[in-house]
């Protein structure tokens, strides 16, 4: 039996549109202020009726903000973290899982208590390492004197140090980014509802490991994987502190450190419309996956394939 209750239906829809007009006023700001010049987005209060110089800023954005190579640095940045968290998180997952060996609680564990810290806990660490990543070894390196067997080979008196940087390098922004004890955690909880009479049937048939996990485990994990390209996706695009630190070539910087360029000095004037113009442009692509993958991301989060 369905209850009708048109008055608590009404105040329902009401509260849903004030919160989406909460929720949405601040984009469609923006696009109103990327349709209008200077002096009408500096006018207090700025009209909220749209303009005609929404091209004229998009392109001065492009241009002023060099979008066009940040935009792709952007984009290979965000699939290389997407595509690397769930391949590190489905091996982590599947190892925990179907193997039995000893201290896995413990690498489990230690897995999951990563997630109490960020990336800005662990940055100087991770800068460290970026920076040098052969740097742990060079302790080693000059215990073993292999230093002055690398010279007598070289034939060269000079001082030879073990260096290798991923400073500026699209290894440098993507793998400290890799490893992600969420995603490890979600399909460690997948696996688990998975039948155990599956795993002994595909023993059974004389499937190996690697068979089961990628003729019955990835196919079961379509939908897990789906939901999170969404997450990830939007969580690589995103990033702003560890590309600021790792990035001094304009040519490696991403689209959301481009956008500080197109924003002049404190002391010129700010070109707001602009500026906007250039989140507008820099917001759109992880709209656009979250618009085209929205019926997997919401199936992943409520269903299971089984």
């Amino acid at each position: 039996m369905t209850e009708k209750t048109p008055v608590l239906d009404a105040l329902t829809y009401v509260f849903l549109m004030a919160g989406i007009l909460i929720v949405g006023f601040p984009i469609i700001y923006a696009v109103i202020a990327a349709t209008l010049p200077i002096e009408e987005v500096t006018r207090v209060p700025m009209p909220l009726i749209p303009g005609d110089q929404f091209l004229v800023n998009i392109k001065a954005a492009w241009i002023n903000g060099n979008l066009g190579r940040n935009l792709f640095n952007s984009f290979i940045m965000a699939v290389g973290i997407t595509t690397g968290k769930i391949v590190v998180s489905l091996f982590g997952a599947f190892s925990i899982v179907y193997f039995d060996y000893r201290l896995r609680t413990v690498a489990f564990v230690s897995v999951f208590c990563t997630l109490m810290l960020p990336v800005e806990v662990r940055i100087l660490p991770t800068y460290e390492m970026a920076a040098n990543l052969l740097g742990p070894f060079q302790s080693l390196w000059e215990m073993l004197r292999l230093d002055g067997v690398a010279r007598w080979v070289a034939g060269h008196d000079i001082e030879i140090s073990l260096e290798w940087s991923l400073l500026d390098s699209y290894a440098g922004l993507i793998m400290p980014l890799v490893a992600s004890a969420t995603c490890t955690f979600l399909f460690r909880q997948f696996f688990l509802t998975i039948p155990e009479e599956l795993c002994e049937a595909a023993k059974m048939d004389g499937a190996s490991a690697m068979t089961f996990f990628r003729k019955i485990l990835l196919p079961l994990s379509k939908t897990n994987i789906a939901a999170l390209v969404v997450i990830e996706f939007v969580y690589g695009w995103n990033q702003y502190l560890w590309p600021l630190l790792i990035t001094t070539n304009p040519k490696m910087m991403t689209a959301v450190i481009g956008l500080q360029h197109i924003i002049p000095a404190a002391d010129d004037l700010p070109f707001w419309n602009i500026g906007l113009a250039g989140a507008l442009i820099v917001m759109l692509p992880p709209v656009l996956v979250v618009l085209l993958m929205q019926r997997w991301f919401v199936k992943g989060l409520v269903e299971k394939e089984k």
